[in-house]
């Protein structure tokens, strides 16, 4: 029968050939026409040979394009509602950490008058804080990379609550020292949290949207100091640090509500739970979800390594972790450096012109802060504000590499300007905001840089060590600002823009970059 109904076809369509030569003349002239065959016997002959097509295509190994990678569905999916909310819990994450900072410069003098703490001890104080947060920013890295971000995160938050809740109640100078130093332990883990951001965030708005986020740093630095103007006269800086952790407490509280990173999912062989995820994402944002199976950009990347100091230091990512390093190390010392330089400074009208030296009957055994000075440390943290928009305007038209370069030059120059008059509050202060603005737009182009260029396996363990290595700079800087300018202003202005200089050619050096480039998931994809 399927012989006669080839026959038919051919002949119908004119193509009869030789092949069929040998069957009967009776059969061929007793052949029905074409058009006297019925539609249903037509079709079912179709259907059989559709489906002896698919046979024989079942013997050749083609692959469909029907997959897809957490990259492909993070930019389809675009930025929406879910970005949004993941924007207000990191967000508050960085204003918890901005609070604990800030309040470093009210909490010494504060410690000064009521306990006569030396200096070497007030400056102790702060840099216990810094000391914690260098030690435990590998390690968070670490727990990040091994058993994700969002646990790194939910344990930092209580932590940090507690030390910092259990800081007001300290009896004693030693204690203060102990429960600080845990408290800076803790906000090691804060960088954690712009890792899981940017993972979440397209290619296109990603430089942008991280570097918005110092807004929140900012805006918790001038919570903290109009809290400390209110509290600080009447209650006193126990209650300061303790009404200080409530924004600690309603992180703590949401990280349940946190999601975990779906690169994270993939990187540790877990592509369920970053098929689920990214569903969520997509639902949140009222986008459809892409059809096919997710699969890894590269196979090895569920094979690589995880989480280890030593392998950011491999051939193909030495060069770019080494340059890292000393550029966060400098980006911390000129931020931190600037902070303390502009007390210092301030101080010039107590003194004598013809010498470099503070007289020392200017300074009082013990004073309180007035509203002046709350007023100027709020001035100083507006500052920032220029830096950071000036930073989301220039860093995509740039690229990343060169912005943090030319921040770096343009602090270098503000720095010099510091030599030409020092008793002039009016160009003193416009020079110094002048230089916070744009050193802190060099930390978050840094913050921005930092997680794009590492691999998905080495990202947390990558900021982590760049943290770390900021707290070191940040440690070191005291001894500039607050120690050697008593000795010599010129030369104290000469250390911090020399390294701010060599910084912007650590930044020319840097081998890639990441303008526009997606975040890869093993160290297979880098260029």
């Amino acid at each position: 029968m399927s012989q006669i109904l080839s026959a038919v076809r051919r002949t119908a369509r004119g193509r009869l050939t030789t092949e069929y030569e040998d069957l009967d003349d009776s059969v061929v002239e007793s052949l029905p026409s074409a058009s006297s065959i019925p539609r249903h016997l037509e079709d079912h002959y179709d259907s059989h040979m559709a489906g002896a097509d698919e046979i024989e295509m079942t013997s050749v190994s083609v692959v469909p394009d029907d997959t897809f990678t957490v990259t492909q569905a993070v930019n389809a999916f675009g930025f929406g509602r879910f970005q949004v909310k993941l924007s207000l819990f990191t967000g508050l994450c960085w204003m918890a950490d901005s609070m604990e900072m800030t309040i470093l410069s009210i909490l010494s003098p504060a410690l000064h008058c009521d306990w006569h703490i030396t200096r070497y001890q007030q400056a102790l104080t702060t840099t216990v804080v810094f000391l914690g947060m260098m030690l435990s920013s590998t390690f968070w890295g670490n727990l990040s990379d091994r058993y994700g971000r969002k646990q790194a995160l939910t344990l930092c938050g209580v932590l940090l609550f507690c030390y910092g809740l259990l800081s007001s109640l300290a009896p004693n100078f030693l204690w203060i020292l102990f429960l600080r130093g845990l408290v800076g332990f803790a906000i090691g883990c804060v960088p954690q949290s712009v890792t899981l951001y940017a993972e979440f965030l397209p290619t296109k708005q990603r430089a942008k949207c991280v570097v918005l986020l110092d807004c929140f740093w900012a805006l918790g630095a001038c919570l903290e100091v109009l809290l400390a103007l209110v509290v600080m006269p009447t209650l006193g800086w126990q209650w300061l640090l303790a009404l200080s952790t409530l924004p600690l407490l309603a992180f703590a509280l949401i990280t349940p509500w946190l999601p975990e990173s779906a690169r994270y999912h993939v990187a540790s062989g877990q592509p369920e739970e970053a098929l689920a995820t990214l569903q969520r994402v997509a639902k949140e944002n009222g986008k459809p979800m892409l059809l096919g199976r997710l699969v890894v950009d590269d196979a090895s990347t569920c094979l690589a390594p995880r989480g280890r100091v030593t392998h950011l230091l491999r051939t193909e990512l030495r060069k770019t972790s080494l340059l890292l390093w000393f550029i966060w190390i400098s980006c911390a010392f000129c931020y931190y450096g600037v902070v303390l330089m502009t007390t210092e400074l301030f101080e010039s009208s107590c003194m004598d012109q013809s010498r470099s030296v503070p007289d020392r009957e200017c300074a009082a055994d013990c004073r309180e802060l007035s509203t002046r000075d709350y007023v100027d440390l709020l001035w100083t943290t507006i500052a920032e504000f220029p830096g950071i928009f000036a930073t989301v305007f220039v860093i995509e038209r740039c690229g990343r590499k060169n912005t943090m370069a030319v921040q770096f030059i343009i602090f270098t120059i503000c720095i010099c300007f510091l030599f030409i008059c020092t008793d002039n509050r009016v160009f003193l202060t416009i020079m110094l905001f002048l230089a916070r603005g744009i050193i802190a737009g060099v930390f978050q182009a840094a913050y921005v840089y930092t997680p794009e260029v590492y691999p998905t396996p080495l990202r947390a363990v990558g900021v982590g060590t760049c943290s770390a290595m900021a707290r070191l700079g940040a440690m070191v800087t005291p001894y500039v600002a607050q120690v050697l300018m008593q000795s010599s202003l010129t030369l104290a202005t000469v250390v911090y823009g020399l390294a701010a200089l060599l910084a912007a050619v650590a930044c020319f050096f840097l081998p890639i970059e990441t303008k526009d480039r997606e975040m890869v998931e093993s160290v297979a994809q880098r260029p």
